[in-house]
């Protein structure tokens, strides 16, 4: 306790210096935590995103199904198992049925996506109900608010659609915007068109088959339906954590630079500091300090200056963190237009962990740079140190 008293009554008597070192190390503390809050914010919002207006609780694929590769799609499509039909029967999976096409609104030619889904479903947090009830002659679509605005569609729109069915033969009718939705995931939304199921199966002549099968968050995946791929959350949301991952490491070279900077900063104040105080050092070594004890002085002075910064970065650091864990914080401009699934707010999210892992790391960090240059005290003679004669 008499080492804890004196160390702190040093460094509250260095003044300026001691504080400019903590007030370093606690940035440090606030950008390592913000920028990892920040991170794993963006991760769960854009994985719940998916999840929520995506891939629910796990797809069904069929074999040849491969949605990276578009030139499957002419041949991925057919009846579902007895076993996934069952499962949509009863609501907890909903089919959806895709080809490609082109669209001509105002005579402009643009390739679509024309998606087959059933309007009364509940699997997906898509809109869907507002297909059905559709009394006109044309085709009723759903379209994004991203679609709409790169096609310049608004609601009553009718453009023409042109496809080719199962027998490869080119077919065209007129459809109709029947609404626009407001969705964050870009992947439902831009180079896409909604149909009712049941009539994309009628203008493909593909009665009762599908793509994919989408099942519910509350329902669990058949382990082996059929011919059928089983497709779980974790499955198509690996190639989203790896690039995350990817992200994760290059934000780890940013962490490593901060903490070099408090790092240094306080390294170089205990070599000044040991400089300037050789007299004390020595004095206190001739009173019968061991030099252990001389050491353990130094290294604590270093150490107090993390639980310093931690409470200044808990002060303004903390109000902060909590406004964008509750507000987040909102993004200039849409992502989704370069083709990033990125919300347009970001909100934080700060694991209790991150705090722990955080100040245990700088605390030790800044604790091993204090040692170090406290090593050259156990070389001082007391009687060198008292005259000023040692480096």
């Amino acid at each position: 306790m008499m080492l804890f008293k004196l160390a702190l009554r040093n460094l509250i008597g260095a003044g300026t210096r001691t504080w400019l070192n903590v007030f370093v190390t606690s940035i440090t503390f606030v950008l390592i935590i913000f920028m990892s809050g920040l991170y794993q914010g963006m991760f769960e919002s854009n994985k719940r995103i998916m999840i929520e207006t995506e891939i629910g609780g796990g797809e069904y694929w069929h074999p040849a199904y491969d949605p990276q590769d578009p030139f499957t799609l002419e041949a991925s499509h057919g009846l579902l198992p007895d076993a996934i039909a069952d499962q949509v029967t009863v609501g907890v999976a909903t089919p959806i049925l895709i080809t490609q096409g082109s669209i001509y609104p105002e005579g402009r030619l643009r390739p679509v996506l024309i998606k087959g889904i059933l309007p009364e479903q509940q699997v997906v947090a898509l809109p869907t109900s507002t297909l059905s009830g559709y009394a006109g002659e044309a085709v009723p679509v759903l379209i994004g608010a991203g679609m709409a605005k790169t096609t310049k569609l608004k609601v009553g729109d009718t453009f023409t659609v042109r496809w080719r069915d199962a027998h490869g033969t080119y077919d065209a009718d007129e459809v109709e915007v029947i609404s626009i939705m407001n969705v964050e995931n870009f992947q439902v939304d831009q180079g896409q068109i909604w149909v009712p199921l049941e009539r994309l199966q009628q203008m493909l002549d593909m009665p009762g088959e599908a793509t994919f099968v989408v099942a519910s968050q509350e329902t669990n995946l058949l382990a082996n339906p059929g011919s059928w791929r089983t497709m779980s959350v974790d499955a198509l949301t690996e190639d989203f954590r790896r690039i995350m991952l990817t992200g994760q490491a290059m934000m780890s070279m940013m962490y490593l630079i901060f903490l070099a900077l408090a790092a240094m900063g306080i390294f170089n104040s205990q070599v000044l500091s040991i400089f300037r105080r050789r007299k004390e050092i020595g004095t206190l070594m001739a009173l019968g300090m061991p030099r252990g004890r001389v050491i353990g002085l130094f290294t604590t002075e270093g150490g107090l200056h993390s639980l310093l910064a931690l409470v200044l970065a808990a002060l303004y650091g903390g109000p902060f963190m909590y406004w964008t864990a509750t507000n987040g914080i909102p993004l200039p401009f849409d992502y989704a237009e370069i083709g990033m699934l990125i919300s347009p707010r970001m909100v934080s999210v700060y694991p209790a962990g991150l705090f722990v892992s955080t100040t245990l790391l700088v605390t030790l960090i800044v604790t091993i740079v204090s040692y170090l240059p406290a090593r050259k005290i156990a070389k001082m003679k007391p009687t060198e140190a008292i005259t000023g004669r040692i480096n």
